[in-house]
């Protein structure tokens, strides 16, 4: 971007080096097109393993591997991987190699500020030996260790921390980390919640004691020498996994035990709200019954721990358990069954109709407490295997219907659909509906329902997003589990009467997306096996909901995608009609066939020459002409209908701003053919590169919009969102335009060149145009002055690359080299496109630099600047790489001092009324009278106005 860049760059108050260095990053157009695939691949299969592999853990080992795991799998750099766990209050360890997190310390330090944090290395005396070499400080430059906090959100404390040696993290490593940090805590606090509930109980009094005191007797240990032993004979037996064959063989022992017809267990759910069933008298019910825990009389059992016989409870409680379990109940007994461990109610042992038509009393009462002294905890041991292993069968489903959906996300609707399939067998919901939130109109929409999708848009289902049961999830983002929908205040159950369909109960939860936004709802009707939907049924949903969240905003964000790629195309294919070249055109180009560069003018190849002095129409031509001098067509067997046809699409591909436009182009290609013809380029550097040198000089400022690099990160616009993350925005996009011109039909002028020359051309073009941001030239200048220093070989691929960016930078600061008025003009439209700049940067709200500002700024101290610490370095080192360039560098000396000489005639800040500085000449015509400078009259045109007939801006 020439000396645009570099007066930004001038600028800027000694910018810190990572602030260039952060910007030197290069991409092949393979290689772009391959990141955009990889992250799209890490979006979909990456994430979505380690997300996947961190809800199946249930163990702290198996953690610690998904932990390690997932870190690798998503920063492909990573070198290493120590996990710290929880032990004790405040104790944090690792287990490879064993090692304790110190209690005090910077990695102590950053841990306590729970938030990640990335930096050049933490101390080796806080590290384990094992993972020094990659973590301890200091790092080599391209590495760096980051400490991962893992957070329990409610206690806002740490529950297990990350160190990670790796490559810096990119914007992209960011943004995955931020989901897997929050699943990762998630399954921190899952497993950290299955430790406590395996804990051990504390020592406890004998079996008999405990009895004796739960009962409040004074009871003999000889009056339970049967008891024992036929409780020793049945504790014997219980070997089984399966909690339901473990209650048949205690249910067998209670019905001899009390002489009672049939025995049964009713289960208290964790959750203290249902009551639940799985074995009744001998046989294994296939569907295991639920009924709330309220139940008649069985809700003050559990809260008082008192047992109640029949004559306790009502005829139809009575008429109700008798329909449960099948036969006519004529007497009962239920006693409630305490956890040794917590001292809470964790079932209730009932007994009915005792034989021979008696009552149970209290020896059988007795002798159920004994029964469970016993075998309560490996009771409740065995219930509590039992729903892991349900659990472990769940994650799985989880699993499979993660895959499901991540299978459908390119299509909304058909995902929505198996959303709620997968959502009602998870469930044993009888319906389920999902919502989508429409933030424009701020309503939920339904347009999938369990029959299907509807596809006419005036069939869709909207209800306001702030209004009845799903409209209270999505606004409050929290969870609604409804036991009876009739008597909830938010249910209208006018849809229910109008249909005849009876809603029982509601679970209705809301879809996150990775921002922890509402995207939708979920809502559950009618739990099939049970009562109501309880407490796993949540935790299921919760976790259900991620994958939902994920899935859906992935599938969306695929779409916008998809639209952008259309809508990217469809503006490619306008701005090529718009571009395109007649075949008239370029018949009419070549008509008269290519002119000999001395006939264009006996100075064309002299540095004194100044092309800005052709007439527009022209340029064209003499771009064939140049291509036909320095014998690229026949070299490389160039089509001259393709070759014209690129040059008149390359013209065309630039905009009109001040300064930045093809007549800017076509003057720094030019200099590339003077440097070619007089400096003997052939010496230096191979054929091809000259060739890319060339074309890129043609293509290096292609549709440049009249605004630099920092204005288009400070503006958010389009270039910006494509090219910031890797610097340099608007050269990348000149080197993107140049390849769509080199892709449209009939147009590439390297159709000839093998796979591997054509490869080689791309990357030297790209090179050699991310060369012009002159903050890459500033990176390299002590590599190049070192070059300079030890001698320049030919030989060395390095040393010619960085020759070629040289090259490049001096034919784009060309201008300077010429004569005064070329110089003093170039000065005048430079400043036009600032100002212009600097007036949209007001209009922001942002304020300009004193380049930009027209009412600050001072050009000929701008320009002096510009040219002592930007131009003349440039050219001070070319003419020590190539001894004739050396009047180039002294045209630039004489040029910086005619500044100083007119700058007393400067008295305002930015440019005159009229936008011109034509008023500068007359004292440099005067001086030049009086022969304080060597006459090139006979090769300088300057720069023609409109006015004389030639293009000259």
């Amino acid at each position: 971007m020439g000396q645009a860049c570099g007066h930004a760059l001038l600028c800027r108050s000694q910018p810190p080096s990572s602030e260039i260095r952060g910007q030197q990053v290069f991409l092949r157009p393979e290689e772009s097109s391959a990141l955009t695939r990889r992250q799209s691949t890490t979006l979909s299969d990456q994430l979505q393993d380690a997300l996947l592999r961190l809800a199946a853990v249930v163990d702290a080992g198996s953690l610690r591997v998904a932990l390690r795991d997932s870190v690798r799998e998503l920063l492909p750099s990573t070198e290493c991987v120590c996990v710290y766990m929880p032990e004790g209050y405040s104790r944090l360890l690792s287990e490879d190699p064993p090692h304790e997190l110190p209690h005090e310390g910077k990695i102590r330090s950053v841990v306590d500020q729970l938030r990640r944090c990335q930096c050049v290395g933490l101390p080796a005396s806080e590290l384990p030996e094992k993972y020094r070499i990659c973590l301890a400080a200091p790092l080599p430059a391209h590495r760096r260790a980051v400490v991962i906090p893992l957070l329990n959100q409610e206690r806002d404390t740490a529950i297990a921390v990350l160190l990670v040696g790796c490559n810096p993290l990119s914007d992209h490593d960011e943004l995955h980390l931020n989901v897997l940090e929050k699943h990762a805590s998630v399954a921190c606090s899952r497993v950290q919640a299955l430790q406590t509930s395996y804990q051990r109980p504390p020592l406890s009094p004998s079996p008999i004691q405990s009895h004796n005191a739960l009962l409040h007797l004074q009871v003999s240990d000889q009056d339970y020498c049967k008891l024992d032993r036929n409780i020793l004979q049945l504790c014997g037996e219980l070997f089984d996994l399966d909690a339901a064959s473990l209650q048949l063989k205690v249910i067998n022992y209670l019905q001899e035990q009390t002489h009672s017809q049939c025995c049964c267990l009713l289960l208290v759910s964790e959750d203290n709200h249902q009551l639940f069933c799985q074995v009744v008298g001998d046989k294994v019910l296939e569907e295991e019954i639920s009924f709330p825990l309220m139940f008649g009389r069985f809700g003050q059992v559990v809260e008082k721990k008192k047992s109640i016989t029949l004559q306790d409870i009502s005829a139809e409680e009575r008429r109700q358990l008798s329909s449960m379990l099948g036969c006519e109940i004529s007497s009962m007994l239920c006693v409630p069954v305490a956890s040794r461990a917590t001292g809470q109610v964790v079932a209730l042992a009932c007994a009915f109709n005792k034989r021979a038509g008696q009552r149970h009393t209290e020896a059988d009462e007795h002798a159920i407490q004994h029964c469970f002294c016993y075998t309560s905890t490996v009771l409740t041991s065995t219930l509590a295997f039992q729903k892991e292993q349900k659990l472990k069968v769940e994650c799985q489903a989880l699993l499979q219907v993660a895959k499901n959906l991540f299978t459908h996300l390119d299509d909304v609707s058909v995902l929505l659909q198996e959303i709620i399939v997968e959502a009602r067998n998870l469930s044993d919901a009888e319906i389920c509906s999902v919502f989508l939130l429409d933030r424009v109109s701020h309503e939920l929409v339904a347009k999938v329902f369990d029959g299907g999708v509807v596809s006419d848009e005036e069939k869709e289902f909207r209800i306001p997003a702030d209004q009845g049961i799903a409209g209270h999830v999505a606004t409050t983002g929290q969870t609604l589990n409804i036991k009876d929908a009739y008597s909830h205040p938010l249910f209208y159950r006018g849809v229910d009467d109008s249909t005849g369909f009876k809603t029982r109960n509601i679970l209705c939860f809301p879809i996150k997306d990775e921002n922890n936004e509402v995207i939708g709802v979920a809502e559950l009707v009618n739990k099939m096996n049970g009562p109501w939907f309880n407490r796993f049924d949540e935790d299921l949903a919760t976790a259900f909901s991620i994958y939902c969240g994920i899935s859906i905003a992935h599938s969306l964000l695929y779409k916008r995608v998809h639209e952008a790629q259309f809508r990217s195309h469809l503006a490619n294919e306008m701005m090529m009609y718009h571009m395109k070249v007649s075949e008239e055109e370029v018949t009419k180009l070549l008509v008269t066939g290519i002119e000999p560069v001395k006939e264009i003018h006996p100075c064309f190849a002299e540095f004194t020459y100044t092309p800005r002095s052709l007439p527009d129409d022209t340029t064209p031509l003499c771009i064939l002409s140049m291509f036909e001098d320095m014998g690229f067509i026949n070299t490389y067997k160039i089509d001259m209908n393709t070759l014209a046809r690129f040059c008149l699409m390359v013209k065309k591909g630039y905009r009109d701003p001040p300064y930045h436009n093809w007549m800017h182009a076509f003057s720094v290609s030019h200099f590339c053919y003077l440097l070619y013809k007089n400096l003997g380029l052939s010496n230096y550097l191979e054929e091809i590169e000259i060739l890319a040198l060339f074309v890129s000089c043609m293509c290096h400022d292609l549709d440049h919009r009249g605004t630099n690099n920092s204005f288009q990160v400070a503006s958010q616009s389009v270039l910006a969102a494509l090219y910031s993350s890797e610097g340099s925005v608007m050269e990348r996009h000149h080197f993107a335009q140049a390849i769509a011109i080199l892709n449209t039909h009939g147009c590439n002028i390297f159709d000839k060149f093998n796979r591997k020359d054509y490869t080689r051309m791309l990357d030297l073009i790209r090179d050699v145009i991310l060369a012009t941001d002159l903050a890459h030239h500033l990176r390299i200048f002590k590599d190049l002055q070192k070059m300079a220093d030890d001698g320049y070989n030919r030989k060395n691929r390095n040393h010619r690359s960085m020759l070629l960016c040289l090259l490049m930078t001096s034919c784009d600061l060309s201008d300077q080299t010429k004569g005064w008025k070329t110089t003093r003009k170039i000065a005048e439209l430079i400043y036009k496109e600032f100002f212009s700049q600097g007036d949209l940067e007001k209009a922001m709200g942002n304020r300009p630099s004193e380049m930009m500002d027209r009412e600050k700024a001072y050009i000929p101290e701008l320009q002096i600047s510009f040219m002592e610490h930007i131009a003349m370095p440039i050219y001070k080192l070319l003419s020590e790489l190539l001894p004739g360039a050396t009047e180039l560098y002294e045209r630039v000396a004489a040029n910086r001092e005619q500044w100083t000489k007119v700058s007393h005639k400067f008295t305002i800040r930015g440019l005159p009324s009229n936008n011109s500085l034509d008023f500068l000449d007359q004292e440099y015509e005067l001086l030049q009278s009086q022969g304080a400078f060597g006459s090139d009259d006979h090769c300088l045109n300057g720069c023609l106005d409109d006015a004389e007939g030639g293009r000259g801006q």
